[in-house]
């Protein structure tokens, strides 16, 4: 689909290791925190773009899994030594490597294991580029930079520097810089000056040719726009969309038996939506599929929206009328979101659940949450008495879980991380289909 559409170069996988609970910009992007499992599903993702015809990019070299800084926001240090790394960080990206990867994407992270110069992220080291990925690894592939926009370099340098800086450590592409034309003069002016190595530049350009002639680019250089509805959006591709989204459900606690929910079709249901913040949702617009989708299975459904904004009044109506309902369904949305700093509900917005979660107990009715994004928020919300992660958003997570929830279809899935003082990596109870 992405070659359909005249997309050569995807800028995934995440190869990350998410062994950081507080990591604020990784989170669900990366496949887990077993390194060697994190590996494999990395690789298949790279061999899968390869073989539609489009280049993989693995990512963050060599590893942003174990931060709790955002790198769009500040330069995150990674003390470990050499040893761990290897051990951890690092499994994934040797993996792909091997495998013969296409590219790589370094990531602004400070390692003074690789570079002890302070403030080098190693998307500016050459010791870490060139020394370790090209020398040491042997990494011969596209070489690129993360976004040179991101505070973690932009804050720190002028995207003249920054650009020098990149090339000189080995990189192949500086991407996104903030000021192209000025990135461009500065690399053009030290490849004059002798300050970049005319060799290795010729180098570069040697390794994006052969990339763009293993594409077929020098071949087919415009899109087909007569064949894309024949090769985007299939049903095919749907089902296999709609098969992953609906495996990945994970069901960590059922304390009541309460999943599959099996209360009247007539029954008085509350429906909360509880959003970590309003703002910047784009095309996800939470709720969107599961409240109607709910609503067509039991009919008497009323939906109410909070979240850090709700005031204590609102948050007091629906405590004092929730005794009113059969069963309440909460659907939780919270990002570890690129550039927020933000990766949690608010404080009285988690106490209202807790509230519910005792009172649903007292009046023996049904209370199921679903997790939306950040899987690591069920930590904080050790009261309740079911809770279903989907580790996405969107309209198909949504009627995934809605499936779950009514039985319409079995609950398999197991935890990729662990969730601190509650469940170990692979945990996930089952539930088969109702007939």
């Amino acid at each position: 689909e992405a070659r359909a559409i005249g997309v050569h170069v995807n800028f995934a996988p995440v190869a990350d290791v998410n062994n950081n609970a507080r990591n604020p910009v990784i989170n669900t992007r990366s496949f887990g925190e077993d390194p060697q499992r994190v590996a494999a599903l990395a690789v298949a993702y790279a061999r899968g773009l390869r073989e539609g015809g489009a280049l993989a990019t693995v990512k963050h070299f060599p590893g942003h899994g174990d931060t709790d800084v955002d790198s769009h926001l500040g330069l995150p240090v990674i003390t470990h030594p050499r040893e761990r790394l290897d051990a951890m960080e690092l499994v994934p990206f040797r993996a792909a490597i091997a495998d013969g990867v296409d590219a790589l994407m370094t990531g602004h992270i400070e390692l003074p294991a690789f570079d002890p110069t302070p403030g080098t992220p190693a998307t500016l080291s050459r010791p870490t580029v060139t020394g370790f990925l090209r020398d040491e690894l042997k990494y011969e592939g596209l070489v690129y930079t993360d976004s040179m926009m991101m505070d973690a370099v932009s804050k720190m340098m002028t995207p003249a520097e920054s650009a020098v800086r990149a090339v000189k450590a080995g990189n192949d592409f500086v991407l996104h810089s903030p000021n192209d034309a000025e990135a461009f003069t500065a690399v053009k002016a030290a490849v004059e000056a002798g300050e970049i190595d005319r060799a290795q530049v010729d180098q570069s350009v040697r390794r994006i040719l052969r990339a763009k002639a293993r594409l077929g680019l020098h071949r087919s250089r415009v899109v087909d726009l007569n064949a894309v509805t024949s090769l985007v959006g299939g049903r095919a591709h749907q089902a296999v969309a709609d098969q992953v989204s609906q495996r990945a459900i994970t069901l960590i606690k059922d304390d009541r038996g309460h999943v599959p929910l099996q209360v009247p079709r007539e029954a008085n249901v509350l429906y909360l939506s509880v959003l970590d913040y309003p703002s910047g949702w784009a095309i996800a617009a939470p709720s969107r599929t599961f409240a109607p989708e709910l609503r067509k299975r039991w009919p008497k459904v009323t939906a109410v929206e909070l979240s850090d904004r709700s005031t204590p009044s609102e948050l007091d109506l629906v405590r004092a009328t929730a005794p009113r309902y059969d069963a309440i369904v909460v659907s939780v949305f919270v990002r570890a979101a690129s550039s927020s700093g933000r990766m949690d509900l608010a404080p009285p917005v988690t106490r209202l659940l807790q509230d519910l979660a005792r009172g649903s107990a007292a009046r023996q009715v049904p209370m199921v949450a679903t997790l939306f994004g950040n899987p690591y928020v069920a930590s904080v919300l050790s009261e309740l008495p079911a809770v279903m992660l989907t580790y996405d958003f969107y309209d198909r997570a949504e009627m995934s879980a809605v499936k779950a929830l009514a039985g319409e279809a079995p609950i398999g899935g197991r935890l990729p991380i662990a969730l601190p003082g509650l469940f170990p990596v692979g945990h996930g109870l089952q539930r088969a289909a109702l007939q």
